[in-house]
């Protein structure tokens, strides 16, 4: 079970998140009230920042495979900030995004990891491998593999210093992330196939499942 805080994101960009704490309070409720302290859930030691999908096709923080994930890790003890992008920037302010929010975690917790869904799982991929704090696991599903010539997130997934998995929709004809899938493999990152299409209807809880075991597990956090 889990309660959560909205946070704002430090930057030049308006980017709010809420951060999923793995320890809810004594009475159960959520505290809504927005905080920038340097305080985490009761005892918790890691955050995976999650990335939502295309924000002009109604991508959010609320998308249900971001939350599902979220739930796993509160299970595992793993906090998480869901976060939206702020103004549409072609990719390039959406990466920044992502950054700022790793950061925000690098100062509050041990280990951090990051998690992304669609163009959420470019993104990711993208602030992993260039952010300049230590990112410990990245999580993707279904990853666009590219957002612009210098946002192909193919490509990038040899320079991320932290062990990644790469999951995909065997019937995913919304995104291409065969690049990704393809360059996970060379660099012998893990890969998860699943008989689905893009959207992973009636599979939410698995793909969180198996994105919290993996990601948990390389934050060093017991189940």
């Amino acid at each position: 079970m889990s309660d959560s805080d909205a946070v704002l994101v430090p930057g030049t960009r308006d980017v709010r998140a809420t951060l999923d704490r793995a320890t809810a309070s004594d009475d159960g409720s959520a505290d809504d009230a927005t905080t920038d302290d340097h305080t985490t859930g009761e005892g918790a030691s890691a955050c995976v920042v999650a990335c939502p999908p295309h924000p002009q096709l109604g991508g959010a923080r609320t998308d249900r495979r971001l939350t599902a994930t979220s739930d796993a890790l509160a299970d595992r003890g793993v906090d998480c900030l869901r976060f939206d992008y702020g103004d549409w920037d072609e990719g390039y302010g959406e990466r920044e995004d992502a950054r700022n929010a790793l950061r925000w975690a690098a100062d509050r917790y041990d280990a951090v990891g990051v998690y992304g869904y669609s163009f959420g799982g470019a993104i990711a991929i993208l602030a992993a491998a260039t952010v300049g704090v230590t990112v410990r696991a990245a999580a993707v599903l279904a990853p666009a593999s590219r957002l612009d010539d210098e946002l192909d997130a193919s490509a990038a997934v040899e320079d991320l210093p932290c062990p990644l998995q790469v999951g995909y929709g065997e019937r995913d004809e919304v995104a291409d992330s065969t690049p990704v899938v393809e360059a996970a493999e060379r660099c012998q990152q893990r890969v998860l196939a699943y008989g689905s299409d893009h959207h992973f209807v009636g599979q939410h809880e698995k793909v969180g499942a198996d994105a919290a075991e993996f990601l948990a597990t390389h934050l060093g956090v017991d189940e």
